[in-house]
């Protein structure tokens, strides 16, 4: 039988930290990757034959022909921003970076409210990533899919309390009241 109070060699301390410092930097990369998309979106438009082929590319993306939720929500935020797709997803492209960046930057300083807010926001692109390979199978959104997968367990059993040890709670007079 499995010992319950083993901890896997990947959530004992020095690899703990390890993979999550490895973890943020993976987030501050997509971050990056998202920042320049969403600048050369939002900015670059002037020249056009970049943008159609921008604009095909990120049709087949993210899928727009199978689904008419995505194009109906994304004709509304058009309608909103009266800047066109292009610049709809560029200003989608901006906010989802800085959400990665400061997934990545609290994840690398260890903060706790980032690791939860990293599972959360992995965790709800995880269907949308699953959608995206049932229509368009390949190497590249498996390598995703699974690591997101990765990130969401791992973070998950970082932060889930431990059963097996008792909780320790500082006595009153050590605490210190100013």
């Amino acid at each position: 039988m499995s010992d319950p109070a083993h901890v896997p060699a990947i959530l004992q301390e020095p690899r703990r930290h390890r993979y999550l410092k490895l973890i943020a930097l993976f987030k501050i990369g997509k971050g990056v990757l998202l920042l320049l998309l969403g600048v050369s979106l939002v900015f670059l438009n002037m020249r056009t034959r970049w943008m159609d082929a921008i604009s095909d590319w990120t049709a087949d993306e993210i899928l727009m022909e199978h689904s008419r939720a995505v194009t109906y929500l994304l004709n509304k935020l058009q309608a909103v921003l009266a800047g066109g797709a292009l610049r709809a997803t560029g200003f989608l492209a901006l906010f989802y970076s800085a959400v990665l960046f400061t997934e990545g930057i609290g994840v690398y300083l260890e903060q706790r409210w980032a690791e939860w807010l990293m599972i959360i926001a992995t965790a709800a692109l995880i269907p949308l990533e699953v959608r995206h390979i049932w229509h368009r199978p390949g190497l590249v959104g498996v390598f995703i899919l699974l690591a997101n997968c990765f990130i969401v367990w791992f973070l998950y059993r970082v932060l889930k309390p431990d059963k097996t040890k008792p909780h320790i709670s500082r006595p009153r007079e050590l605490v210190e009241t100013r």
